[in-house]
């Protein structure tokens, strides 16, 4: 049984006096204002502009025995704690939280949920982790075609009043549309093959002036879940970019070669950057180059950086796993990437980072690395241009910000040491 809670939602407050008052309405008139409205509840709080409150509701069809909030305020790690509570002997089941006014996140339910830890993998989303039927704002993962047994998965969506836009996710009326072709490279110091995305943005040609490149990883996701194509559209004249998306292959794959793996390096430096240079018009000025990715990418990104700043002179990195350690049975954290750039002499490097204040999960706590990395490359006399926001480890944020971190880096010639927005 979940424990009473301490945080009051003044709508469930107001509808509890109306139950126990005898009001025979009162129940019917609040969902029909789910359906109308939409969940979650959002609510401000008298005297804290910075704050709201957000109640995650459940209807009950009939011998629930619980239901748990996961991701978004509610995190990954303890489904126990974040068990809603029902109300009275209705079917209305509840759990409320305090948020920033500027979150947006995604989150899911789980009713009659085993109440133990989740597994690694896809296997819990739309079997254990369903959305919540009772909102319409939805995102959804697609599938990866090549993949038989793949499929979508669906979260849902909170946004607050005051999470920053994101303008440049959606196409634009009039704004010409660039081209995405995808190949197939075979890597011969990786011993794999992998799809590589490639954008050209409107009026692309192999005359005048060559382009700047952007190369992120992560390449399927980077071209679905967060838009590249379509944020590249909208920012064509800040300048235009060709843009390479590599594949990752599978989760195993990944896992070994965006984690400061050496051969990786070799291979974006001596066969990827050698095809896209014989294929596309591109420059080989490392000043208007940038490599970047989200999670284990923002660290292969930084990685590559490290190794490789005569081709790579822009680092961008969502959210990235400085956290990682290349011994990690010795149990001391040593965030092994932050102790190379301190050893490391100052490099033709200039960073873009940014990270969630909800990405914390288990031993990982992703904002205090990315602070360190930040105060490290700071005192070493990088240019860093550091932000926080609202959210969690998640494309629905990086899709909104991934534009911010190009505009910084290539977008202005504005050039500031260090510059800090906190959310």
């Amino acid at each position: 049984m979940a424990e009473k809670q301490t945080l009051v939602s003044p709508r469930i407050t107001s509808l509890e006096q109306a139950l126990t008052s005898g009001g025979t309405t009162a129940l019917g008139t609040f969902w029909q204002e789910a359906i109308e409205h939409g969940m979650p509840l959002m609510e401000p709080i008298e005297g804290d502009d910075e704050h709201y409150l957000v109640t995650f509701v459940w209807r009950d069809g009939g011998g629930t025995q619980n239901v748990v909030v996961f991701a978004g305020p509610a995190g990954w790690d303890h489904p126990k704690d974040n068990q809603m509570i029902r109300l009275l002997d209705t079917d209305l089941w509840y759990r409320t939280y305090r948020v920033r006014a500027n979150l947006r996140t995604i989150y899911l339910l789980s009713p009659d949920d085993p109440l133990s830890e989740l597994g690694y993998g896809m296997v819990d989303f739309g079997t254990r982790l369903v959305p919540d039927p009772l909102n319409p704002h939805q995102f959804v993962y697609r599938k990866d075609e090549e993949i038989p047994d793949d499929r979508d998965v669906v979260v849902s969506v909170v946004e607050l009043p005051a999470a920053p836009p994101q303008p440049w996710i959606a196409p634009r009326p009039g704004v010409a549309q660039g081209q995405v072709e995808m190949y197939r490279l075979r890597s011969h110091i990786l011993n794999n093959e992998r799809r590589v995305w490639v954008y050209t943005p409107p009026g692309y040609t192999t005359s005048g002036e060559p382009y700047g490149l952007f190369l992120v990883f992560d390449g399927l996701a980077y071209l679905d879940a967060v838009p590249t194509s379509t944020i590249l559209d909208n920012l064509v004249s800040k300048p235009p970019l060709v843009a390479v998306l590599p594949d990752s292959l599978d989760q195993e794959i990944r896992s070994r070669e965006l984690p400061c793996y050496e051969p990786f390096v070799a291979f974006l430096t001596q066969e990827l950057l050698l095809w896209v240079h014989e294929h596309y018009h591109v420059s080989s000025d490392p000043a208007r180059a940038v490599v970047g990715g989200s999670s284990f990418g923002g660290l292969a990104a930084a990685f590559a950086g490290l190794r490789a700043s005569e081709h790579f002179g822009n680092v961008l990195s969502q959210s990235g796993s400085f956290w990682w350690d290349r011994d990690p049975e010795d149990n001391i954290p040593q965030e092994w990437i932050i102790q190379q750039f301190i050893a490391s002499p100052r490099l033709p490097l200039r960073f873009y980072l940014e990270v969630g204040l909800q990405e914390k999960w288990g031993a990982v706590d992703m904002v205090p690395c990315n602070r360190h990395l930040r105060d490290v490359l700071t005192l070493k006399g990088y240019e860093v241009h550091y932000s926080e926001f609202s959210g969690g480890h998640d494309y629905i944020c990086w899709r909104g910000s991934l534009a911010d971190g190009l505009l910084r880096l290539v977008g202005n010639k504005n050039r500031k040491k260090v510059v800090g927005k906190r959310a």
